[in-house]
């Protein structure tokens, strides 16, 4: 396989800079300075340049020359490759710099680069590798080409087809994408395609890298059999390129082929794990971003302070930010740690994280709607991440594919391990704790325990043993009890359903039950990062923000008993986020300083 054209120019400095600043925080506070002060109105990478981009529907030129100057592409390279990725936690501390500005640009420059060249690190050949590595480390774009989808939205809508020709001569390829991002401008497209002959299957689907040099320059190749359909606007992620291509009769070489034919079902379910953990991170971000600018419109109505008007609203949400942090976090890390149940963990963190952020974000709107010109800008980027945040997750189409990851194994789970598997690694919830290498091909896709649910049990086990002292601790003792008391109604319940722990059949009963299991699995998630925070952090080691969290989480589940959060808790949470907006830095668990205005 060539080297494609765009990653043969000036190579970017990749090596170099992963030996300079190996650390990711490191290179995401540089990377922050790089793009500037969003707020800045005039600034070629603010938020108002950013919303004009996507309202026009093209690239932001001034954001991906940053991007390039600062070697994006390095980071989705592994370090054994010449690159920056080493961790996935690393990872998105890196691109949450990106995302606190638009989703459109780290997804148009970024993240689809990575989520197309994950299938070649799982599972490529030494020849695959090599030219991926040298396409991303050269300043080079990747796309990939999805496997249609049920419910699937313009990213997922149509298929190719692959029909094997004889004696080993590679593929005759068939089909057509309404929407790829980065069509115009790959060096090399990951292309899932079903065999022409097979029924719908795991067993139908494979992988297939095409380089650049596959088409014409000029978008057409010489018979005509592969050619781009031109611009397909799209609903959201407007500022990232999206175009038609497509492929009739089309012969791709044997060696385009990755992993083994047939695999491709189980290379989606692998690398799929790393796009759930790492897009509820972005979203993470984007609302980081919109939350500020709440926070500095009702700081500008009441400036002694939020209010009281809406500091009880600014504190729920910046507590759910961090409620939702933890739960990225530890799907990043369970990447590394705990790989045989990954993929229970991803699923469950990127089920659940669009839907609190979305209502969190709804709430915002009625800061931002009444704050005048303060709330212009923010009320602006708000309507833009709700546009984006569903073509950054695949929309239906992606929650439909975490339904189906979790609904056939929650059985399994309430018979055999709720209640009875080990603790987890405290690793999993422990900024900075060492991880072992990221191996995507080495994720399992079903079985394993179920290490939310077991941090929550063993987390709540330490809080009552420690017993209710202090301000805060009766409250948080009634709430881990009722969580633990949940999930133990809801083993019940699936016991019903499915007396031998088998998959049930998909429909309401399941669907009801697991809505409520992914936010029990979110509190354990929260308990255990609070936990593990120890003296660290004063502020995400004190328990004001987890007891506004669970107390949240609660109201969604309709447990009753429960008090509503006290003044104290209101006034400490509230009181850090107006904080954190002061002093600059981010609202989520690392408290990242950032570039921005000051009061």
């Amino acid at each position: 396989m060539r080297q494609p054209t765009e990653a043969r120019g000036t190579a970017a400095s990749a090596g170099a800079a992963s030996a300079a600043e190996p650390d990711a925080h490191a290179r995401a506070d540089r990377l922050e300075r790089m793009l500037g002060d969003p707020c800045d109105p005039a600034g070629p990478v603010g938020l108002r340049a950013l919303l004009e981009a996507g309202r026009d529907g093209v690239r932001c030129a001034a954001g991906e020359a940053v991007l390039d100057d600062f070697g994006l592409g390095a980071e989705f390279v592994p370090r054994d490759r010449g690159g920056r990725l080493e961790r996935a936690d690393g990872l998105a501390a890196v691109l949450a710099a990106v995302f606190r500005r638009d989703l459109a640009l780290g997804f148009g420059h970024g993240m689809t680069s990575l989520f197309a060249a994950s299938p070649v690190w799982a599972a490529g050949s030494e020849r695959q590798r090599e030219a991926v590595a040298g396409l991303l480390l050269g300043g080079g774009r990747a796309a990939i080409v999805h496997h249609a989808l049920a419910h699937g939205n313009s990213l997922l809508r149509g298929e190719v087809t692959a029909t094997r020709r004889a004696a080993g001569r590679g593929f005759v390829l068939d089909g057509r994408k309404e929407a790829v991002m980065n069509a115009d401008r790959a060096g090399m497209f990951t292309v899932y395609a079903r065999a022409a002959a097979a029924a719908q299957g795991p067993g139908g689907l494979s992988v297939l890298l095409l380089d650049r040099d596959t088409f014409d320059r000029d978008g057409f190749d010489r018979d005509g059999s592969a050619r781009f359909t031109g611009l397909r606007p799209t609903d959201g992620l407007r500022g990232g390129y999206t175009g038609g291509l497509e492929l009739q009769g089309r012969t791709v070489p044997e060696e385009s082929l990755v992993g083994h034919e047939g695999q491709g079902m189980r290379l989606a379910l692998q690398t799929f794990q790393l796009s759930r953990a790492l897009i509820p991170a972005a979203l993470v971000a984007g609302s980081d971003t919109v939350l500020r600018t709440a926070v500095a419109a009702a700081a500008r109505q009441a400036p002694n302070g939020i209010g009281d008007r809406f500091g009880g609203l600014l504190a729920g949400v910046f507590a759910d930010l961090l409620l939702c942090d933890s739960l990225a976090q530890s799907a990043l890390r369970a990447l590394h740690l705990t790989p045989h149940s990954a993929h229970l963990t991803s699923a469950t963190v990127k089920y659940l994280v669009p839907d609190l952020l979305r209502d969190g974000l709804e709430e915002l709107a009625q800061i931002l709607g009444t704050a005048g010109p303060d709330g212009e800008l923010g009320a602006a980027q708000l309507r833009k991440l709700l546009r984006d945040a569903p073509a950054a997750g695949l929309g239906h189409a992606g929650t439909a594919a975490c339904q189906a990851v979790l609904v056939p194994q929650l059985p399994r789970l309430a018979a055999r391990s709720w209640f009875t598997a080990p603790e987890p690694p405290h690793a999993l919830w422990t900024a900075g704790a060492a991880l072992p290498p990221l191996d995507l091909g080495g994720l399992a896709v079903a079985g394993g325990d179920d290490t939310l649910a077991a941090a929550l049990v063993h987390a709540a086990r330490r809080v009552r043993d420690r017993g209710a002292t202090g301000p805060y601790g009766p409250v948080l003792s009634r709430l881990v009890t009722a969580f633990v008391t949940e999930l133990g109604l809801l083993r019940d319940r699936l016991r019903l359903l499915a007396p031998d722990g088998r998959p049930v059949a998909p429909g309401p009963a399941v669907y009801s039950l697991t809505d409520r299991y992914v936010l029990v699995a979110a509190a354990g998630a929260a308990l255990a990062t609070w936990e593990r925070r120890g003296g660290t952090d004063c502020f995400a080691s004190h328990p004001s923000w987890l007891v506004l969290a669970l107390l949240r989480l609660a109201r969604r589940l309709g447990l009753t008993g429960l008090p509503e959060p006290s003044p104290a808790v209101v006034e400490r949470v509230g009181g850090e986020a107006l904080a954190r907006w002061r002093t600059g830095r981010s609202y989520d668990l690392r408290a990242a300083p950032l570039c921005g205005e000051r009061p």
